[in-house]
């Protein structure tokens, strides 16, 4: 038996600002689609199921994000998830220039929950909340490999 992730996937409150965050940073969109019917309401395990989703990947093609947008049910809101709690905790991207990556998510209003951390020579690395208040981190191998 084999196993590989296929994606993460994400609900959002505003799918274009999420794509537009998430595109900036490198991410490419495979493609987009309105999901509803028996099907949806079967898998999800919702009752009318229908959502705006679009599928996202990394540059290497390693990894995928589903971003979605509940139009029925009407989404509901959460406090942000805390580093510390329990469940669904984080995105993680390793990046060529965590600098460049942070300009980008600043313009989007997205900044470091603390600051930039140096993980003893080998990472850079940083929490910040991207749309929707998804805990975004983002880290860069010093290492130059």
């Amino acid at each position: 038996m084999s196993i590989r992730l296929e994606n993460v996937g994400i609900a959002v409150r505003d799918i274009e600002a999420a794509i537009a965050f998430f595109t900036d940073l490198g991410l490419t969109v495979l493609g987009r689609d309105t999901v509803s019917g028996e099907w949806a309401d079967t898998a999800v395990g919702l009752d009318g199921n229908h959502a705006s989703i679009a599928m996202l990947q990394t540059p290497d093609g390693s990894g995928r994000l589903e971003l979605f947008e509940y139009i029925h049910p009407e989404a509901i809101e959460t406090e942000p998830t805390r580093p510390n709690e329990i469940g669904m905790h984080r995105v993680a991207f390793a990046v060529d220039d965590l600098d460049a990556s942070l300009e980008i998510a600043a313009r989007h209003g997205c900044h470091p929950l603390r600051g930039v951390a140096d993980y003893e020579g080998v990472y850079r690395l940083t929490y910040l909340r991207g749309p929707s208040g998804i805990l975004v981190m983002l880290a860069q191998d010093l290492r130059g490999g």
